[in-house]
C-alpha cells in the first residue's frame, strides 16, 4: 500500500541491458525542475519548456559525462500520470541507468514501487480502476486475441458496459432512498414492476459477463491443454516437441513424471498452457498415486485434453487405456483430442486402424479426432497444432463480446448478482424498502469496485502491487 502519493516518483521504465535506449520515467509537482538539476540542455530548460516537447542534453557526475539524453517533456494534465512528468531516453546501460536513477533521487525524488506510476494516474482521473489493470494485461498479452481484450478494456469498453449496469441500479435505489425519507407518509416513488424488470435484466447482463469469464481467463493464463494417458505413452516427450526445448524429463522407467509440468505456448496469436501429467495407472506407490490424482484433477480443469496411447501397444491395452480417458471427460465443456504415438516404430498403420475402431464403437457421435503421431521424430505435430488452434479459437471466440479476464472482476460481479437475487426475493415478499435498499446498495457497491467508483488503500496496494517498476 502506497502512503506518499505527493512527492516525485522515478523508475526505469525499460529492462537495462537488454536493447540500444532505456527509459528513465519522472513524474509528480516539482518533477520538471528537479531534471534541470540533473540534465544540462543544450538549449532552454524543462522547467519552462511546453509540454510535448523533446530536447537534448547531457547528464554528468561531477566533471564526468555519464551520457548524452534526450528528455521527452509532458505536461499536466496531459500525462500518463495526470502530472508534470518526464522521460529520459539514455543508452542501455546498467551503469547508466543507475546512475540517472542516483542522481535524480539525490535531487529529491524517490524511486517508485510497482504500479505506481499507473495508480497515480488512477488517482488523477485518468483511467478507471478496471482500465489501470488493463494496462498489466496489456503488457503481458501474449498472442493477439489477448491484446484485443486487454485494449478493448483500455480502451473502457468494459467500463462503458459496467457503468450501464450501475446507473440504471443507481436510478432505481435512488427513488427507493427517497420513500425512505417519507416512511410516514406510506408512498412508494419506485414501481414495483419496473424494479423487478430491471433487476431481471441486469442479472442477465451480470450472468452472461460472468459466463464470458471462461474465456477470459483463458486468453489471459493461456486454453489449459492437459497432455493425459498411460504411462510410457510419451506424454513428456509430446510436450518437449511441442516446446521445441528439454522440459520434461524422459525415461523409459515408469512414473518418471510423478508431478504435473505446466509450460505456455503461444500458437496462431493464442496463448496455450500444456500441462505434463503423471501417467495413469495402478500403482502401489504413494507419490506416484498423489500424482496420479493429481492428473485427474488438472485433467477436470482442461479446455483441450490430449490423450496420448502408446500406438505399440496391443488391442486390449489400447482399448482400456482409450476408455479410461474417455471416462473421465466432459464433452459439454471439453475437447478430446486421441494421439497415438510411437508412429516411427510400427510397420504399417495396423494400430491406427484399431485405435479408430475403438473410438468409433465408444461414441461415434462424439466427433474424436485421432492424430498418428510420433512426439519423438515430430511427424504429426503440424497437423496437432493446426488442430489446437482451431479448437482454442472456438473455445475463446469472443468477437464483439465483453470479456471479463480479471478473477476480481469476476468475484465482485458474483457479489453483486447475490445481492441482486435477495432484492428479487424480496420484491416477492413485498420487503419493506429499506430491506431493498440495503441489498441494492451492495450491489451497486461491488459493481463499482470493478471501476473504482468506490475503493480502500487496501484494495488499491493488492492491484498495484501485481505491476511492473515503472509503470
Amino acid at each position: 500500500m502506497y502512503i506518499d502519493r505527493e512527492g516525485i516518483i522515478v523508475a526505469p521504465a525499460t529492462i537495462p541491458g537488454t536493447g540500444a535506449v532505456s527509459i528513465v520515467r519522472i513524474s509528480g509537482k516539482g518533477c520538471l525542475e528537479l531534471v534541470d538539476k540533473v540534465v544540462r540542455f543544450s538549449r532552454g530548460d524543462a522547467t519552462s519548456s511546453p509540454g510535448g516537447r523533446i530536447k537534448f542534453g547531457r547528464i554528468y557526475s561531477g566533471d564526468e559525462l555519464v551520457d548524452e539524453v534526450l528528455v521527452a517533456v509532458f505536461r499536466a494534465p496531459h500525462s500518463y500520470t495526470g502530472e508534470d512528468s518526464a522521460e529520459i531516453s539514455c543508452h542501455a546501460s546498467k551503469y547508466i541507468v543507475e546512475e540517472i536513477l542516483r542522481l535524480l533521487c539525490a535531487c529529491g525524488a524517490k524511486e517508485a514501487g510497482p504500479g505506481e506510476f499507473t495508480e497515480r494516474s488512477f488517482l488523477n482521473g485518468k483511467m478507471d480502476l478496471a482500465q489501470a489493470e488493463a494496462v498489466a494485461d496489456l503488457i503481458s498479452a501474449s498472442g493477439k486475441a489477448s491484446h484485443k481484450v486487454a485494449m478493448d478494456h483500455l480502451r473502457g469498453g468494459y467500463s462503458n458496459k459496467l457503468n450501464e449496469l450501475r446507473k440504471s441500479l443507481v436510478e432505481i435505489a435512488a427513488l427507493l432512498e427517497l420513500e425512505l425519507d417519507f416512511s410516514d407518509e406510506d408512498v412508494e416513488f419506485a414501481d414495483r414492476e419496473r424494479l423487478k424488470t430491471l433487476i431481471e435484466e441486469t442479472l442477465a447482463h451480470i450472468s452472461s459477463l460472468m459466463e464470458s469469464f471462461k474465456a477470459g481467463n483463458a486468453l489471459k493464463n493461456g486454453i489449459p491443454v492437459a497432455i493425459v494417458g498411460p504411462v510410457n505413452a510419451g506424454k513428456s516427450t509430446l510436450l518437449n516437441t511441442l516446446l521445441g526445448e528439454d522440459r520434461s524429463i524422459v525415461s523409459t522407467v515408469a512414473g518418471t513424471t510423478r508431478d504435473t509440468v505446466e509450460e505456455s505456448l503461444t500458437l496462431g496469436g493464442l496463448p496455450f498452457r500444456f500441462i505434463d501429467t503423471a501417467g495413469i495407472r495402478e500403482s502401489s506407490d504413494e507419490i506416484e498415486k498423489m500424482g496420479i490424482d493429481r492428473t485427474f484433477r488438472k485433467l477436470s480443469e482442461a479446455s483441450i485434453i490430449l490423450g496420448i496411447l502408446d500406438g505399440s501397444a496391443d488391442e486390449k491395452s489400447l482399448s482400456e487405456a482409450f476408455e479410461e480417458i474417455v471416462s473421465h471427460c466432459d464433452f459439454e465443456t471439453q475437447k478430446l483430442v486421441i494421439l497415438p504415438n510411437k508412429m516411427d516404430i510400427l510397420a504399417g498403420n495396423k494400430n491406427v486402424i484399431t485405435i479408430n475402431n475403438i473410438v468409433f464403437s465408444i461414441d461415434f457421435q462424439k466427433n474424436i479426432p485421432v492424430i498418428p503421431i510420433s512426439a519423438k521424430n515430430g511427424d504429426g505435430i503440424s497437423e496437432l497444432k493446426d488442430l489446437l488452434v482451431k479448437i482454442g479459437a472456438d473455445f475463446v471466440d469472443v468477437e464483439g463480446e465483453t470479456v471479463v479476464t480479471n478473477l476480481r472482476h469476476y468475484n465482485a460481479l458474483a457479489s453483486s448478482k447475490d445481492a441482486l437475487k435477495r432484492v428479487l426475493r424480496g420484491l416477492g415478499f413485498s420487503l419493506s424498502p429499506d430491506l431493498l435498499a440495503q441489498d441494492l446498495r451492495l450491489a451497486l457497491w461491488h459493481i463499482g469496485s470493478i471501476t473504482g467508483e468506490v475503493s480502500s488503500d487496501e484494495i488499491l496496494g493488492e492491484i498495484f502491487s501485481r505491476f511492473c517498476i515503472g509503470k
